[in-house]
């Protein structure tokens, strides 16, 4: 680990939980945490140096409003969760028309980039879980090149059973990461670092599903402009039609349908 302290200083947590409270509100019936980047590598910086962690990082979109509408335990997941970052673009003026006012979109792949800068200035320990092992190995070989001062604490490829899911959350124990990055698909990575979040002995877990394989270069990322319009999940339709049309079609309307209701009831309670 980075810092030299030896057993966990708990004396920041619930400095962390206050923070955490005063910052989050529900959006379509989802918890969310109303944060900068800044600020939130700002925090984050200061849970792997006090060493009081864990801390779980978990991100609202079309797909996450639509899967907690209709899954109680993906409900309590995202509640549970030390963050609640706003992924999507479109949920920001979703947002705005039900009266909450979220900074700024904070995305995974955005956000893995600015901690493995971190890590990079700080030289905090990474662990990367997930992807077939061809890509983990481009994505780690990339890493190590991009950003030469930190540390690659252990790597595992995401084709794993259930049978070998403690052995795999035992190593990744023993490798002691500051960051812990879960390039897994939805809801797997949500579930796996709320269940095991606690055994992993990592500082900062954070779900950052496709990004290895857009940080390997496989799987191009929308154009900054494209991202900006809300249209990025179109964007990844045209490049994965068979995957990628039916699961943006069904959480796309599944979403339009909860906002329509909360706006509606905004509007009811106006009168």
């Amino acid at each position: 680990m980075a810092s030299p302290i030896t057993e966990p200083n708990h004396s920041a947590a619930p400095i962390l939980d206050a923070q955490r409270q005063s910052r989050r509100t529900v959006l379509m019936g989802c918890p969310v945490d109303l944060l900068t980047s800044a600020a939130l590598l700002q925090e984050l910086s200061q849970v792997i140096d006090s060493q009081s962690g864990p801390k779980v990082i978990q991100f609202i979109n079309a797909n996450k409003i639509a899967q907690v509408s209709n899954d109680s335990d993906m409900a309590r997941i995202m509640k549970k969760a030390d963050y609640v970052l706003t992924d999507g673009q479109p949920l920001l003026p979703m947002a705005r028309l039900l009266g909450v006012k979220v900074p700024e979109r904070i995305d995974g792949i955005g956000l893995m980039g600015k901690l493995l800068k971190l890590a990079d200035e700080r030289r905090y320990s990474v662990y990367l879980l997930g992807a077939k092992q061809e890509v983990l190995d481009t994505c780690v070989a990339k890493i190590r090149k991009q950003f030469p001062n930190l540390r690659i604490a252990g790597s595992r490829n995401g084709y794993f059973s259930e049978k070998e899911t403690p052995g795999v959350v035992a190593n990744i124990r023993a490798a002691k990461p500051d960051l812990l990055f879960l390039g897994m698909g939805s809801p797997m990575k949500e579930r796996f670092a709320d269940r095991y979040a606690a055994e992993l002995g990592a500082g900062v877990i954070q779900g950052v599903g496709g990004s290895f394989d857009v940080m390997a270069d496989l799987v191009k990322r929308a154009p900054v402009w494209v991202q900006r319009i809300g249209m990025e999940w179109l964007f990844r339709v045209i490049q994965e039609p068979r995957r990628m049309f039916w699961r943006y079609t069904t959480t796309n309307a599944t979403c339009l349908s909860v906002f329509g209701r909360a706006f509606f009831l905004r509007l009811a309670g106006r009168r």
